[in-house]
């Protein structure tokens, strides 16, 4: 079992940004230092549930905050970038990391967002396939020929290069069970944020799609998990800091989406820090509790990547550091044979 980071890096009620960020800095080299794997960071615009609208920029800042960590967007939006000049980055921040980029790639799950970039939803998957399949033709080659229905490259010479061979390891989103074949046949790692019933089918999809390709179980890639995480000396403590954080960052998550007066598309998440306990979505308790937790969802489901958003709606750096320094004591010892 290997350990993961998941933030939207949504704005809290924080109104000095620049301490806002040094925070979320400092909890990296936070995660550098316990021995967490990735830190996964959203791509969102025009709404307080993100405020990294640029990921790359800010994990390149974190890239010099850390030595070990592995990180990367969760995901690239990619219908909102020019492949060439997305394809460069990604180049650069692999060199810059020595190796550590971790490539998240999407379409982009709010048509809202996709609509203030003059982009159609409908137009999304179709956008997003050219632009995936340029990019990767990029990171293999010196030379860069693509023919498209949107975009045409011919003989671009391509100096920069990934440390990564044959590119940074790729990463998927998945909320749907039905929706693992194509990242199962191309060896994608992928997260969900589903409750445990649904992950195990995910987890069951893929592997029948992995397996049927001819690959060894025990090959897998990462088959990940996201919970909300509040640990405290006493469960009444960790249940009081979620209460009062939770609804903060669900205001943010639907920030846009009650502007526009329309429901979420992809996942819905209850309104209540209760309601997401009951979900299994959240959990928080004592450190025994939330490993006895944790560890329950971690079989049920039959996952091998447990990602942790220690970050979320107005939990302050020190509430956040405790649940991390918590959880790496108490819990993440105790859970490394699982998977």
């Amino acid at each position: 079992m290997k350990f993961g980071i998941f933030d939207h890096m949504d704005l809290g009620g924080f109104e000095n940004l620049s301490a806002f960020y040094e925070d979320r800095l400092k909890l990296a080299e936070l995660y550098d230092e316990i021995g967490i794997h990735a830190y996964h960071l959203a791509e969102h615009h025009a709404t307080p549930l993100g405020m990294a609208p640029s990921p790359n920029v800010f994990l390149s800042a974190m890239a010099q905050r850390t030595k070990r960590l592995r990180f990367g967007p969760l995901v690239y939006c990619l219908p909102l970038y020019h492949p060439i000049r997305l394809l460069e980055e990604i180049c650069m921040l692999d060199q810059m990391s020595n190796g550590r980029l971790e490539m998240g790639i999407g379409r982009g799950i709010s048509p809202i967002e996709l609509d203030y970039y003059g982009i159609d939803y409908e137009d999304g998957p179709a956008i997003y396939q050219e632009i995936f399949d340029l990019i990767i033709q990029g990171l293999q080659n010196k030379n860069l020929n693509y023919q498209g229905e949107l975009y045409e490259v011919k003989n671009m010479p391509l100096p920069l290069s990934a440390v990564q061979k044959p590119h940074p390891p790729l990463w998927y989103g998945i909320a749907n069970p039905a929706a693992t074949d194509w990242p199962a046949q191309n060896g994608l790692n992928v997260i969900t944020n589903q409750t445990v019933e649904n992950t195990k089918e995910i987890v069951s999809n893929y592997t029948k799609v992995w397996v049927s390709a001819g690959r060894a179980s025990a090959d897998l890639p990462h088959l990940g998990m996201t919970r909300y995480i509040v640990i405290a000396a006493s469960k009444d403590t960790a249940l009081s800091l979620g209460r009062r954080a939770y609804p903060i960052w669900r205001k943010n998550f639907m920030a846009l989406w009650d502007m526009h007066n329309k429901e979420p598309i992809g996942v819905k998440y209850p309104e209540t820090f209760d309601g997401l306990l009951k979900t299994g979505q959240g959990i928080a308790g004592s450190p025994s509790q939330v490993l006895d937790e944790v560890a329950r969802q971690c079989e049920e489901s039959g996952i091998n990547y447990f990602v942790s958003r220690f970050a979320f709606g107005n939990l302050t750096f020190e509430e956040s550091r405790q649940s991390i320094e918590l959880f790496a004591e108490r819990v993440m010892p105790e859970l490394s044979g699982l998977g």
